[in-house]
């Protein structure tokens, strides 16, 4: 598919960006889901942090109660988590194609990335990525347990470390 948008657009960094839009209208629905579940469990965290101070000497109790409202609700907790299981296959392989594919080796994209199949020479696009997953994060309801929201926090963090040393291509499309 990428090969096919690259004859189509001429340009390897435009063609990922156009894989991650196809991607998106592909996986709307899921999408949509995650989100309406991450909207019910914003909508009722408040009574979750509240059962969790009240419970908090009873874990058992407390997990049996929360399990109660999240059927009562009908939330399911993982289901903001589906649409990044979506895309890690894409990503991997994505990854795969950007290492091994001699078309990538110094493909430009667009000013100063001059190889989207290696790291990006100033750190640019891998410090937009931090920005913009913390700004995701920020945007998203935080969990009512207390190390799961400091985790949520440093997570952007871990992975920007890792994205630093990733091609320039593969950061391309997590931004995207």
């Amino acid at each position: 598919l990428l090969t096919k948008l690259h004859a189509v657009l001429g340009n390897w960094g435009w063609s990922i960006v156009a894989l991650v839009v196809l991607l998106k209208i592909a996986f709307y629905w899921l999408n949509a889901k995650a989100y309406a579940s991450m909207a019910k469990m914003k909508a009722i965290n408040p009574r979750i942090v509240e059962m969790r101070a009240r419970l908090k000497d009873n874990p058992q109790q407390m997990q049996q109660e929360m399990m109660r409202v999240y059927r009562e609700e009908k939330v399911n907790p993982m289901g903001g988590c589906f649409p990044i299981m979506v895309q890690i296959p894409v990503f991997i392989a994505l990854y795969w194609v950007l290492l091994s594919s001699v078309e990538m080796r110094n493909a430009p994209w667009a000013m100063w990335i001059h190889d989207l199949s290696s790291p990006d020479p100033y750190y640019i696009l891998p410090v937009v990525m931090t920005a913009t997953t913390l700004l995701q994060t920020a945007l998203n309801p935080a969990p009512p347990d207390p190390m799961q929201a400091k985790m949520m926090w440093f997570m952007p963090l871990i992975f920007s470390v890792m994205f630093f040393f990733f091609p320039a291509g593969l950061v391309l499309y997590w931004i995207t």
